[in-house]
């Protein structure tokens, strides 16, 4: 087959791919924190797939389990055991609140099925609703657009799936107006991503939940960008005291490999028996290995301990450029899950900082999204905040 240039596949992408996105640059190959694109031009990523490659591009352990499993079972379906899955559900469980999980392939596909969960569990109860966060993302399909709580991507897509209330996020009196009889769950991020990098306060996951036990309706994160060490913690969760009914997760599971997952509380699961979900591709032996050499570098790595560290750095030096460019208005997040709000739109700022070798984010329209690799070293947060404060000197 002959070698196409740069050219000729960005004339087959315009020809034949649905235009549903803006991309800009052509990446060829990745190594923990850098890429580079079809010219051999490098760029340290701080963006890693959207959160999903957390553990550096090609790390090598994964890397290892992948070829491994490749040559030896790739898809057998639902319909039959794997021996990766039962081993992935058991790390995860253990590793969080001891539920029952369910794997699929994506972030949209997850959220999809707590949905479905509150709905099966409401229907007998004569429940239906799910209270959501404005502010928030929850996923591409119909019903995962319905509990978004972003207007813009619900545009031409209406009538919104029905039983969806959207209310104010960290306002807690708002959630307890909109719990009513026909409240099956509420649905939040703990640290919501799209919405621009927007942490729940301490005091508003601790009364949802205890809302939520109160009034009998389930209690769901969505941890599909937050969750995976993004915070310092496997879950972000975790770092609140709290426990939901059930949880989504996704993109960083398999560090690339196509994954989705939830997991239910035990005496939740049983709303979900044999015949009413399903994922022909969930859960296949290859993505599950993935997963597995995902925990395991967790675990043997010191991944999260090298979490709070270079978060510390970098929210240190954040907090530096901020004292140096007043157009900076707030630096929020919590770990390596970060928004810079430069009170103005970003959409310049990313290219001049790709133009110099960073790539970023945005989260919103005003708010620079930072999402370097866990494994990242001193060395690269320094060379980030040091295009990042040219960038903001260049205006």
């Amino acid at each position: 087959m002959n070698e196409l240039t740069e050219k000729d596949l960005l004339a087959l992408h315009d020809e034949y791919t649905l235009n549903t996105y803006s991309p800009h640059l052509m990446l060829v190959r990745g190594a923990m924190s850098n890429v580079w694109d079809i010219a051999g031009r490098e760029y340290l990523d701080f963006t890693t797939g959207i959160s999903v490659c957390n553990l550096g591009h090609c790390h090598p352990r994964v890397t290892e389990a992948i070829q491994r499993q490749a040559a030896r079972l790739v898809h057998v379906s639902n319909l039959f055991y794997n021996e990766n899955q039962p081993r992935l559900a058991a790390v995860i469980s253990k590793a969080t609140f001891g539920g029952k999980v369910f794997f699929c392939n994506s972030g949209a596909e997850a959220n999809e099925g707590l949905i479905k969960l509150a709905r099966r569990w409401g229907a007998e109860r004569g429940r239906f609703e799910i209270v959501c966060m404005e502010g928030s993302f929850h996923g591409r399909t119909l019903a995962t657009l319905a509990a978004t709580g972003r207007a813009k991507y619900r545009k031409g897509f209406q009538p919104d799936m029905p039983g969806f209330v959207h209310v104010p996020f960290n306002d807690l009196e708002a959630v307890c107006d909109a719990i009513g009889p026909q409240t099956a769950a509420v649905l939040l991020e703990p640290v919501q991503g799209e919405g621009g990098i927007v942490p729940a306060t301490g005091g508003f996951i601790e009364g949802v939940r205890k809302l939520c036990s109160t009034e009998g309706v389930l209690l769901l994160f969505d941890e599909v960008q937050c969750g995976m060490g993004r915070t310092g913690h496997l879950f972000a969760y975790q770092a609140y005291g709290v426990t939901p009914d059930a949880m989504a997760m996704a993109k960083a599971l398999a560090n690339g490999m196509a994954m989705g997952a939830f997991e239910v509380r035990n005496e939740f699961a049983g709303a979900l028996p044999p015949g009413t979900h399903a994922s022909t591709f969930g859960g296949n032996p290859l993505a599950c290995a993935a997963a597995l050499a995902v925990f395991e570098t967790f675990e043997q790595d010191a991944v999260l301990e090298n979490v709070r560290h270079m978060a510390t750095r970098l929210w240190q030096g954040l907090e530096v450029l901020r004292t140096r460019h007043p157009e900076i208005r707030e630096v929020r997040g919590k770990g390596l899950m970060i928004g810079v709000d430069v009170g103005r739109p970003v959409a310049d700022m990313i290219t001049a900082a790709r133009a110099k070798g960073l790539l970023i984010l945005p989260a919103g329209e005003t708010v620079l999204r930072l999402l370097p690799p866990l494994t990242v070293q001193p060395e690269e947060i320094d060379l980030a905040l040091g295009i990042l404060d040219q960038v903001l000197a260049d205006g």
